[in-house]
């Protein structure tokens, strides 16, 4: 998308100023590591600096950290999901 046919918002924190797509270096916490993403969309003000991540592309990175990541979905089957049941049956002594 070239800057031409980007939409900018008014921003909602200083009212002054305008909101526009930009790239910039996103940080964020993975237990206790410090994990940094190059060139992640934000709207940014021009005025305050007000920054606003891109709703997808935070859900996307968030797929990406979690621990499950790569992992299946489906839980495999096992075998016997059911403990089976015991017979009752009785059965009496044919001895005399």
């Amino acid at each position: 998308m070239s800057e031409e046919q980007q939409e900018s918002y008014p921003c909602g924190e200083c009212q002054a100023g305008v909101l526009s797509l930009q790239f910039i270096t996103y940080f964020t916490w993975l237990d206790d590591e410090l994990v940094t993403v190059p060139n992640f969309p934000a709207w940014v003000c021009d005025v305050c600096g007000k920054r606003e991540y891109d709703e997808r592309a935070v859900n996307w990175l968030a797929t990406l950290l979690s621990p499950t990541a790569g992992q299946s979905s489906h839980k495999l089957r096992s075998l016997h999901p059911f403990p089976r049941r015991r017979s009752t049956v009785i059965r009496h002594s044919t001895d005399q």
